[in-house]
């Protein structure tokens, strides 16, 4: 829920009638709002008609009729498939249609691509082979029914903390529930689990062919549940015979008595539910982690039931939106699959076109691969940043380079992409849109604008459509106006939702007045239906072939590169808790740098002794995909709450040249001579500059000497260094000078509480349920509740008994 004033987003808060979070917004969330600045924002559009020169300001019939006859002629020359769009789980289902439409039915070809084919394919194949529609079973209701929970390769206290909050609910109110978690990494969720299993990474496989092993062997499988809804079981049983306790712990390098304690309680259980995510997707065998992991749901029959299920968690707000209008390159819209004919001719009836081109479209990895070797000469990316999200940055960066032409249709103008792309198009962004979004467990919600575009910004599916109309007409395409007939988003859903008649996710009933009057609503809800449907499969029927779920045989494979001598480290990357995917927003907000300002490296305890490292360390980490190349160690972050500082931090094997010194003060801004204090000493190789026009401290640039760096960002930050103090910023101290206290770290983003205040409130025997009653830290998104309850565990049992004892009798 917004609150504006005027045309100004001013604040953000959870919906408490929103089934989904009920009101909670994790710290992201909450201050979605602090994004919401128009100097970060692109405001018109800009072109470049060659490479190497600037982009200038440019209308919009210029800018798409640029885009169309550069498209046109591309075509024209090469082919359909000389061009490609890469798109986003960002986008509206409104959005993510008309760009399908427009490669699919208008331009003839399927190189239409998404980001959440790096996080959420494994997940879409693993339902569609096993369960036969990529359709999550589950609710977050179901949390609070488990018996058993089985979080695998997901961290949701960091990654999904709305959810998280729920298992601490359901923890709560059943003390019995059992949580299992599954993750080569100790983390924020494993330290709630009843029982961890640090896997060897890329095991997962091998792990849960062995816990059905176990089931197999106490006889926890439901035979009678095999038997009626599935098929391919007898294959799956003869191949994971090869899996006992024994050889599983050896290949995962788990104890084995572990293993066989996590079967058991998942075929005990009267409700078991696992949750997954990127821990799994993100994989060479990405797609049989997923199988294997459903495989055990099948065998038990804990499926289909309240409080069971395979539940996987989506990355993205809106991928599941994506998925339901075909936005990947094998897919076509309402689930239907492209390599099947009846499909395409389903979809081209229903636009109006002869046909739906047949050959699969380039994914995304192989699309940028493309795109360098010149199979691809253009590429239109809206609403992501492949120059910075892809992997294999530098052939990303390369391929970009290589094109004849890239568009890059974005709400931010910075973004790492923007330095390749000959046209920038203005698109508006959360806040300012209207349009339906779909959520992890198919609750499909209607958005609708609170504030006006800033500058010259326009939806995305108004983009599309007025350059479908442009090209359309270069093409020699006359059915371009039947094809994007579109006036408002709502005739886009109309559209959308007809293609989805008699399909699993059948939305038929549903309509933009129904979700304003009822709110939200779960697919499928057909036609003449009263509501939707909570859970799926509670008739054991699947959408598949035969009506049966489908057993596959999968076998434990290795990781795509192994550790060797030379690398005998798994690098494994980490969700930061406070910052979404490229940080395009949430990294103009100094607040959420707060809890991570630099990247950090997390190690066991053995590897960090066996290298010779502590905490505080800088590590030197090099991998296959190379290394910064100028510094040893460099981050650029934010620090601060309300006006933020830039703080670049790097290390370099030798004292660097002024002439370096200067390029990076001029980058930065204390270049001023004039309001510059300097201090330079040649022979210690030291060099520092303050720089305070009209008495106040705007930028320091420390060099060969860092003592004061800490308390400068802090005084900086508030804003309380006094003006005869400012000469200390160049010196070597590293405390404060005079009588200033230091500032505390911010634990609580939500209600902006300090590591101090919490500190001194559980030294004075303050429980959880107090800091929440009186300080509300882990009432509103609930983020931090884990780090207080570490500083609560670190403080003396008797000192903390003590001090509640005092605390109840002085409230006595």
């Amino acid at each position: 829920m917004i609150e504006s004033e005027g045309d100004r987003i001013v604040g953000v808060r959870g919906d408490p009638e929103h089934p989904a979070n009920l009101g909670r917004l994790c710290t992201k969330g909450a201050a979605l709002h602090l994004t919401a600045r128009p100097d970060y924002r692109l405001l018109h559009p800009e072109l470049r008609r060659q490479r190497g020169q600037a982009r200038q300001r440019v209308g919009w019939d210029a800018a798409l009729d640029h885009a169309a006859d550069r498209f046109a002629e591309i075509i024209a020359a090469h082919g359909p498939d000389s061009v490609a769009f890469y798109i986003s789980g960002q986008l509206l289902t409104e959005d993510y249609y008309v760009f399908n439409k427009l490669a699919k039915g208008l331009i003839g070809t399927n190189n239409v691509d998404t980001n959440s084919r790096l996080c959420m394919s494994s997940a879409v194949a693993g339902y569609k082979q096993t369960l036969g529609a990529d359709a999550p079973p589950c609710c977050y209701e179901d949390i609070a029914l488990a018996d058993c929970l089985l979080i695998a390769g997901a961290n949701p206290a960091v990654a999904h903390p709305i959810v998280f909050r729920r298992i601490e609910d359901a923890r709560a109110a059943n003390p019995e529930l059992r949580i299992v978690v599954i993750d080569p990494r100790q983390t924020e969720t494993s330290a709630i689990a009843d029982l961890h299993l640090p896997l060897r990474p890329g095991t997962d496989i091998a792990l849960y062919n062995g816990l059905l092993h176990v089931l197999l062997g106490d006889g926890l499988v439901d035979r009678g549940y095999i038997a009626a809804h599935t098929e391919g079981f007898a294959e799956l049983e003869r191949t994971v015979a090869a899996y006992p306790p024994a050889v599983v712990a050896e290949i995962c390098g788990l104890d084995q008595g572990d293993v066989i304690k996590a079967a058991r309680w998942f075929g005990t259980a009267g409700a078991t539910l696992s949750l997954y995510c990127q821990g799994l997707n993100q994989s060479s065998h990405g797609t049989h982690n997923n199988v294997a992991l459903i495989h055990l749901h099948l065998a038990t029959g804990q499926i289909g039931r309240p409080g069971a299920g395979p539940f996987s968690l989506t990355g993205q707000p809106n991928a599941m939106g994506g998925r339901e209008v075909g936005g990947l390159a094998n897919l076509l819209s309402a689930h239907r699959d492209l390599a099947n004919p009846e499909h395409r001719d389903e979809v081209a009836r229903l636009w109006g076109v002869p046909s739906v081109p047949a050959a699969p479209g380039r994914t995304a990895i192989a699309l940028f691969v493309a795109l360098q070797r010149g199979l691809i000469k253009a590429v239109w990316n809206a609403c992501t940043n492949p120059a910075q999200s892809l992997p294999d940055q530098a052939e990303v960066r390369a391929a970009l380079q290589a094109a004849d032409f890239v568009v890059l249709q974005e709400a931010y103008g910075n973004t790492d992409t923007a330095a390749y792309a000959d046209l920038m198009l203005p698109a508006t962004t959360w806040g300012e849109k209207e349009g339906t979004v779909t959520n992890s467990e198919r609750w499909i919600t209607h958005l609708r604008p609170a504030v006006s575009p800033p500058g010259e910004a326009r939806h995305d599916w108004q983009i599309v459509v007025d350059f479908a109309h442009r090209l359309g007409g270069r093409l020699g395409q006359p059915l371009t106006e039947k094809l994007f007939p579109y006036r408002s988003a709502e005739a886009i859903f109309n559209e959308h939702r007809e293609s989805t008649r008699g399909r699993d996710l059948d939305i038929t009933g549903l309509s933009y007045a129904l979700l304003d009057a009822a709110g939200p609503q779960q697919w499928p809800l057909a036609e003449g239906a009263s509501h939707g449907r909570q859970r799926l499969y509670e008739d054991g029927v699947f959408p598949t072939g035969s009506g049966r779920a489908r057993f596959v045989k999968v076998e434990h494979r290795s990781t795509a590169e192994n550790t060797n001598a030379m690398r005998p480290i798994s690098l494994l990357s980490g969700r930061l808790r406070d910052h979404w995917h490229g940080m395009s927003r949430t990294g103009s907000v100094a607040r959420l740098f707060n809890l991570d300002d630099e990247p950090l490296l997390s190690m066991h305890p053995a590897d960090l002794r066996e290298r010779a490292l502590a905490a505080g360390d800088l590590a030197r980490v090099g991998s296959a995909r190379g290394l910064f190349p100028e510094f040893a160690f460099a981050s650029v972050g934010l620090y601060g709450r309300a006006d933020p500082l830039v703080i670049l931090r790097a290390t370099h094997t030798t004292a660097l040249p002024e002439s370096r010194l200067q390029q990076i003060d001029a980058l930065f801004g204390v270049d001023d001579d004039a309001a510059a204090i300097v201090y330079v000493d040649h022979r210690r190789q030291i060099s520092k500059r303050a720089v305070a026009p009209d008495g106040e401290l705007v930028g320091v640039r420390l060099a060969g000497e860092t003592q004061a760096q800490s308390w400068l960002r802090e005084v900086m930050a508030d804003n309380t260094l006094d003006a005869e103090l400012i000469r200390w910023a160049v010196a070597p101290i590293g405390q404060r000078p005079g009588k200033l206290q230091p500032r505390s770290r911010v634990v609580c983003q939500c209600a902006d509480i300090t590591a101090a205040q919490t500190a001194a409130d559980i030294e004075a025997g303050a429980t959880l349920a107090v800091v929440q009653d009186q300080r509300k830290c882990g009432t509103f998104c609930g983020s931090c509740l884990p780090e207080i309850r570490q500083m609560i565990s670190a403080q003396p049992l008797l000192a903390r008994g003590e001090g509640a004892l005092r605390q109840h009798r002085e409230g006595a």
